[in-house]
């Protein structure tokens, strides 16, 4: 004859039914937030001579590298930069409807 099993209560053979491993609960992962960006909407004195004298020196101009930089609103940066190229200091390459990109104006155009 086989060995008698142990008799369990009735807690334990619920215990026993319900889990083989315990599983762990889902862990949701960390979202990243960004820092709201507190750019400028009109210029101050400083800002406006930084435009005058640094951005006709780079060789991209965008308005998002204008933004970046000068710490402005895109829309600021795109009507500066209008105002650049009617004055004659940086030139269009490209325009599309949604980025126009620019140079700097150079002294054989």
């Amino acid at each position: 004859m086989p060995p008698k099993k142990p008799i369990k209560s009735k807690d334990q053979k619920a215990k026993a039914a319900s889990g083989g491993g315990k599983a762990k609960k889902k862990k949701w992962s960390k979202v990243k937030s960004r820092d709201k960006l507190n750019n400028l909407v009109l210029f101050d004195k400083a800002t406006y001579d930084k435009l005058y004298k640094e951005i006709p020196s780079y060789k991209l101009i965008t308005p998002s590298v204008v933004s970046e930089r000068l710490k402005i609103r895109i829309s600021l940066a795109k009507r500066a930069l209008q105002e650049l190229q009617q004055k004659g200091l940086i030139k269009v390459i490209d325009k599309h409807r949604a980025q126009v990109i620019y140079t700097r104006a150079t002294k054989a155009s």
